[in-house]
């Protein structure tokens, strides 16, 4: 008998651990937008090598980094959505501010998506929702997978129950077998309608540095 009530002591306290486990709330959902980024430029490369081969390879840029994450943080702060933040910043005008002999092209592509905070963020999972419905965009697919761009930089934030994800690409003068094309203009993406809050263009806005701006 005293084997048998071992053993069964042993199999309540597993439970009773596997219990205790499955009631801890998900980490914070912040501390994982790092993991969010480094998930979604390492897919983004994937991708843009599949579709096309001879394309310049994406090095990340510290300075892309720093001004698409103030883009996250600032379309999650003020629960907005769109190129244009509601004081007229854009990718642009902060990356004119910061280097401001920057001469080249600048691609942005934008993306919301909602999560329930009681089962928070499946890192691997959101990574892979954000890249395909970028990739199921024609603009967005043109975006990323544009030749010459060289550099990139991802910023996620969140903030309630949304995520806000940023990439920006960028390539100087230098271009290479590919300068005939155009660069496809800057664009963005709402899984969720609901995340939709469009900020008006600014008549005073600064311009972007290529290709004209479209809010949802």
């Amino acid at each position: 008998m005293r084997p048998l009530l071992v053993s069964l002591l042993l199999l309540i306290c597993s439970g009773c651990s596997s219990l205790q486990e499955a009631m801890q709330p998900p980490p914070d959902p912040k501390t994982l937008m790092p993991a969010l980024e480094q998930r979604i430029a390492v897919l983004i490369a994937d991708e843009r090598s599949r579709l096309v081969p001879d394309a310049k390879a994406l090095a990340i840029d510290p300075e892309l980094c720093d001004i698409a994450r103030r883009r996250a943080a600032d379309m999650a702060a003020k629960n907005y959505f769109a190129h244009v933040a509601p004081n007229g910043d854009t990718s642009a005008s902060l990356l004119m501010a910061e280097d401001a002999h920057f001469q080249g092209l600048l691609g942005e592509n934008m993306a919301a998506q909602h999560y329930t905070p009681a089962v928070g963020i499946d890192v691997e999972a959101f990574a892979r929702r954000f890249v395909d419905t970028w990739l199921g965009s024609p603009p967005h697919k043109e975006n990323l997978s544009f030749p010459d761009y060289n550099r990139t930089g991802v910023g996620a934030a969140v903030n309630g129950d949304t995520v806000y994800v940023t990439q920006l690409f960028s390539t100087d003068l230098g271009l290479g077998p590919h300068k005939d094309s155009a660069p496809p203009a800057m664009v963005t993406t709402l899984p969720n309608a609901k995340a939709a809050k469009p900020v008006p263009l600014a008549p005073e806005a600064p311009a972007p540095l290529r290709g004209s701006e479209r809010t949802p």
